[in-house]
């Protein structure tokens, strides 16, 4: 049988190539509803199907999103992609989601492969964006929003939560069950990257500590950012002599962590130690006991970061297009911090 082509329709229709191509990209042209009409109704008769590969050849991108996560084995993140990958299609794009690995090579492999796909932008969701990456943007001239990842300069465009404030709102809520201090669970690097969120809940744990007159002195933990190797961590600490009556975790896979640690020791959760997240993955509402964490909204933000992947005035000189959107965290009480 033979292939049904552009030319094929337009002669059912009684039309030209070039209105049937303005009915199927919806323009650039607009076209009279009757026209339309008989367009969509001999795709129809004649079932064709546009060849979209073809299309992204002509006009230099594709329907295509990349996205680069640093693992999406991690709750956050896996959650992260799916609502990007549903506000895609909301929008007629799909999505191709690179995992890093935190490896800055394989960012880059990454962001190689998907540009050279032609996809319409990238979604970058980083613990800070290397120099390698940032160079390798530059040199394609590519179209990308930082997501979960503040802007180091002011031309990125970016998607975030309030981070800070987040980190105050839970530390605060555990000093105000009164315990003598609250210890903090950072990340692995001893001096972050420009825009790491890790570093910013950190920040926002130093100033609630701060501002209620503790020392965060010999107060602040590294850990890996995933609950196996934080469970680790976790067990030399609570096993330790200086065993802290509260805990505030960088992220929510952390916490979990942190709880799997504390059932092995024997130590009660919340009655001997308290602990807070970050993240409020689903999961945290299933934990034993239920997780006291900071709701990032996942859904908006993929929502604004796709809207920005996809906006052409941001690619314009001078725009006034809000280059910045920063979503707010709320606080999520649950059992662990010591509330019932």
């Amino acid at each position: 049988m033979a292939k049904v082509t552009r030319d094929d329709v337009a002669r059912l229709a009684g039309t030209s190539t070039a209105v049937v191509s303005y009915v199927i990209n919806n323009g650039p042209r607009p076209v009279a509803p009757a026209t339309r009409e008989r367009v969509v109704n001999a795709i129809k008769e004649l079932g064709y199907r546009p060849d979209r590969v073809a299309q992204a050849m002509a006009s230099r991108r594709t329907d295509l999103i990349g996205m680069i996560v640093p693992d999406a084995r991690q709750p956050f993140f896996g959650e992260m992609a799916h609502a990007v990958e549903q506000a895609a299609a909301e929008r007629g794009k799909m999505v191709l989601v690179g995992n890093s690995d935190y490896r800055d090579e394989r960012e880059v492999h990454y962001l190689r492969a998907f540009l050279g796909m032609r996809v319409s932008g990238l979604i970058l969701v980083s613990q800070g964006m290397s120099e390698r990456a940032a160079a390798e943007i530059e040199a394609w001239d590519a179209r990308v929003v930082l997501l979960h990842e503040r802007p180091e300069a002011i031309d990125d465009v970016a998607v975030v939560t309030d981070d800070i404030g987040g980190a105050q709102l839970a530390t605060r809520h555990l000093l105000e069950h009164g315990y003598a201090y609250v210890a903090c669970l950072g990340g692995v690097e001893s001096t972050p990257a420009v825009g790491d969120p890790v570093a910013d809940h950190v920040e926002g744990w130093r100033r609630a500590m701060q501002e209620s007159g503790r020392s965060v002195e010999g107060r602040l933990f590294q850990a890996p950012y995933n609950r196996y190797d934080a469970y680790r961590v976790s067990l030399e600490l609570l096993a330790g002599p200086d065993r802290p009556p509260a805990i505030f975790c960088s992220t929510d896979d952390q916490a979990i962590g942190v709880l799997r640690a504390a059932r092995e020791l024997r130590i009660d959760v919340p009655g001997e130690l308290a602990v807070a997240g970050f993240d409020d993955v689903k999961e945290a509402a299933l934990t034993d006991p239920p997780l006291t964490t900071v709701y990032s909204d996942r859904p908006a933000m993929a929502r604004s970061a796709v809207d920005l992947v996809l906006d052409d005035s941001l690619r314009v000189a001078g725009s006034r297009r809000e280059r910045l959107k920063q979503f707010p965290s709320a606080l999520v009480v649950r059992r662990s911090c010591g509330c019932e």
